[in-house]
């Protein structure tokens, strides 16, 4: 799919874009227009409040959600991309037995089969109803069904035209078959198509949508809904294009031409190349100068190039073993982000990716020194010539020439080979499979790694630098103490990071951290607010580490802060992802049985710079979470709804000033296949709905994976209902929240593509938080439109 057709023509006067329009649009400049109902019975009712309640869901904006390119895609009963007839055939007839009636042999599925047939398996109790609905409600409809009926059946749930598949629906809420919907069908229907959906509704919930559904439509209180009823709130209710303009003479940024894709990577990229190719230079600078010094020494005449070689590697090895802390410093790390000359040329955003890289030096100098010395250097030292040994590095060995075993007892190469076991063990259960506990792991060692794993071994590095210093002091080539340069590397570096441990361990255990309230939300997490200690500051997007000594006095676990910089307390939203974490909830969920004094002790450190600080760079931001991904961007957007709260007043005030900066506009993506996770933020979302009333900067979009994307008939009624409820009410049933629930997952290319339209010309941080998988791609679409349109889209990553 090329991105080209998706932007607007330069000659033209206007822009149509369809795009989303669930909270008011932040563009004074934009109209939008709604199609109206080609014909409602209920409608003619004038003035009666079920016609209002229509009236609310055809123009005010609430149904306008999602685009539709036609109407197979307002109503579908299957999904016939990659699902064709053919398809529904060839399992047909692999389910199939032979039947003998009247009319001969024929081959036949049973009726429980046909979900599998039709590609529905997983939706069986719909599927059962459907089918029902497809062969009239007869009592007879459990039976066997042929081919031809089949392909009768499959036609009618692809029938293009609307109306027919609106009817089909209609039987299928028909549960007597008489024409007429009653209170009680609804009802039944809510209740088989909730669990299907994994949404959890109460009884009295069930009557309470199906009075709304009779409400809106019962015009006459018959106590039934007839099909033309039926098919006049489906018309209204299903998402309809929104088409909404934007004018040239209202566009706040100037037209600039696409960049090139080579242009769009450097922007991204150049600050880690300068900072990688600086310290390749550095590694193959020290390596050339050790190489070339040891070819001239008389121990070259021994070892030849295997010697000159392991030293040179040697000087990377002590390079490296010094710059490794420097990226995992994280209170000097925070400080220089501060100043804006330093985060314009250094990435402090991949200071993590940076240490990995540094460690993969590591093993390749370890292999090549190491290696040489084994398996070439000692070899030549003991079986060269006693003539050549005596004239040139026999001083060293006490004139006496060793044996390859007598080399390997030396202080030197017993610390060096200790080194390399304790460095495998931390490098090996450092990496992802075993630090996740990789499903793919045996389970023998599953129960051995995990993160608490990764954190204790990490900590052997103590005993790495104890080691080195020894190993650098005993080397039976170099007596000059200048030449022993080793400890004038680390020295810096490690009482740099021995300074940053004793000052967390200092802040942490003298601020106390008082427990202000927990709360335990579904999904396992853990919500606490603490106490904010004396001269705690932090910005928005940060995070802090987190310790428990009832569950371990050693480990320190980091987590975004979710309240904003101005609140008077800190807050954390606590997933139970791993060992620790689970500990803490049963510990927190004990106490909560027991009463607030039992809570367990905690101790905080930080606060710590993140990516996610960006923002305040950027006039519009785009926030997309997954999950508990979303827990910085809550801290965010109650900062921007507090700036520009603060600079309405100041500039009530005082007529002019420059507040501090802040984005113009943002936007929130939350995508959860959960539908207990939205009762985690449920106040920030009702607080932010109200800020949306007075200004307009957030949009925010939620999504749900669990439920049939908009226009699958399973989800159908769901969306009726969801729109009837918050046209009347202003609340979605779903997240209980003004802040309206969208289905399935979102569609990513045309969400960069309408705010590629809508910003044209700008230039928008992107911030995602969530696994890995979704960011390789949502890099990509940036980097996509910014190549293709003239919007620039700049990509900033967390993951958890």
């Amino acid at each position: 799919m090329e991105i080209d057709d998706e932007e607007p023509h330069s000659d033209s006067d206007s822009v149509s874009i369809t795009i989303s329009s669930s909270l008011s649009s932040s563009s004074s400049s934009c109209s939008a227009s709604f199609v109206p109902l080609p014909f409602s019975p209920v409608q003619q009712a004038a003035g009666s409040a079920p016609n209002r309640l229509l009236h609310r869901l055809e123009s005010g904006g609430m149904l306008s959600l999602v685009s539709w390119s036609n109407d197979g895609e307002r109503l579908r009963f299957v999904d016939t991309e990659g699902n064709e007839w053919r398809n529904v055939e060839n399992r047909f007839d692999r389910l199939a037995s032979t039947a003998y009636g009247g009319n001969g042999p024929q081959r036949v599925v049973k009726w429980s089969d046909f979900g599998a047939c039709i590609g529905m398996r997983e939706s069986g109790e719909f599927v059962n109803e459907l089918l029902r609905a497809l062969i009239g409600g007869r009592r007879e409809w459990k039976r066997d069904i042929t081919k031809d009926e089949a392909h009768h059946f499959w036609n009618r749930m692809t029938d293009p035209w609307l109306d027919s598949r609106i009817h089909l629906l209609f039987h299928l809420c028909d549960r007597n078959m008489d024409g007429r919907i009653h209170e009680r069908d609804i009802k039944q229907v809510i209740s088989l198509i909730c669990p299907i959906n994994k949404l959890s509704i109460k009884h009295g919930e069930a009557e309470e949508y199906a009075a709304l559904i009779m409400e809106a439509l019962d015009v006459e209180h018959q106590g039934f809904i007839q099909p033309s009823e039926f098919e006049a709130l489906f018309k209204a209710s299903l998402p309809k294009v929104s088409t909404i303009s934007y004018q040239k003479k209202h566009r706040r940024y100037q037209k600039q031409e696409p960049l090139s894709k080579a242009e769009i990577l450097f922007r991204s990229n150049w600050r880690r190349a300068w900072i990688i190719l600086l310290w390749l230079m550095i590694c193959f600078t020290l390596f050339t100068w050790k190489f070339i010094q040891y070819s001239h020494r008389s121990a070259f005449q021994v070892m030849g190039y295997c010697l000159s070689t392991a030293k040179g590697a040697a000087e990377t090895l002590k390079f490296n073993m010094a710059l490794i802390l420097l990226p995992v410093c994280r209170n000097t790390l925070t400080w220089l982000r501060k100043n804006p000359g330093f985060s314009s040329v250094i990435p402090f955003n991949d200071n993590i990716n940076f240490h990995k890289l540094i460690a993969g030096g590591i093993v390749i100098g370890v292999i090549l020194h190491g290696g040489t010395h084994l398996a070439c250097d000692f070899p030549r030292i003991s079986g060269s010539d006693r003539s050549v040994f005596r004239q040139t590095i026999a001083a060293r060995f006490g004139y006496q020439q060793p044996s390859y075993l007598q080399i390997l007892a030396t202080t030197e190469v017993a610390t060096g080979i200790a080194m390399v076991i304790l460095m495998m063990i931390a490098f090996s259960l450092a990496t992802k499979w075993p630090r996740r506990r990789s499903p793919s792991l045996p389970r023998s060692v599953r129960k051995v790694t995990g993160y608490n794993t990764f954190w204790y071994s990490h900590h052997l590095f103590v005993l790495v630098y104890a080691l080195l210093i020894v190993h650098s002091m005993f080397l039976f080539l170099t007596v000059n103490f200048i030449e022993k340069t080793t400890w004038m590397y680390i020295a810096i570096p490690v009482l740099l990071y021995a300074g940053e441990r004793t000052i967390r361990a200092l802040r942490s255990g003298f601020s106390e951290v008082k427990i202000l309230k927990v709360s335990l939300y579904p999904g396992k997490v853990l919500y606490l607010r603490l106490q904010k200690p004396e001269g705690f500051r932090h910005k928005s997007g940060m995070y802090i580490f987190i310790q428990c000594p009832q569950i371990s006095p050693f480990e320190w676990h980091p987590f975004s802060l979710s309240c904003g910089p101005e609140d008077d307390f800190l807050s954390v939203h606590i997933r139970t992802l791993g060992d620790w974490s689970y500990q803490l909830y049963s510990l927190f969920q004990e106490a909560k049985l027991t009463g607030p004094k039992q809570y367990p002790k905690i101790y905080i450190d930080g606060p710590y710079g993140a990516s996610s600080q960006d923002h305040i760079k950027y006039d519009i931001v785009v926030m997309v979470g997954l999950g508990i991904g979303i827990t910085p961007f809550i801290s965010i957007l109650k900062d921007i709804a507090t700036r520009l709260k603060n600079s309405t007043i100041n500039h009530a005030a005082c007529g002019d000033g420059s507040p501090e900066k802040t984005p113009l506009k943002a936007y929130l993506y939350w995508v959860t296949r959960e539908q207990s996770s939205f009762n985690w933020f449920m106040d920030f979302m009702k607080e932010i709905a109200e800020t949306n009333q007075k200004q307009s900067v957030v949009e925010v979009f939620n999504f749900l994976t669990s439920v049939y994307e908009e226009g699958d008939a399973r989800s159908a009624l769901i969306t009726v209902i969801q729109s009837l409820y918050q046209a009347k009410y202003g609340t979605d049933i779903v997240s209980r929240t003004p802040v309206h629930t969208r289905f399935g997952r979102p569609n990513w290319f045309n969400i960069f593509s309408k705010l590629a339209r809508r910003h044209r010309g700008a230039r928008i941080g992107v911030f995602y938080c969530g696994p890995k998988a979704l960011a390789r791609e949502m890099q990509k679409l940036c980097t996509k439109f910014s190549t293709k349109t003239n919007t620039r889209f700049v990509f900033h990553k967390e993951y958890y």
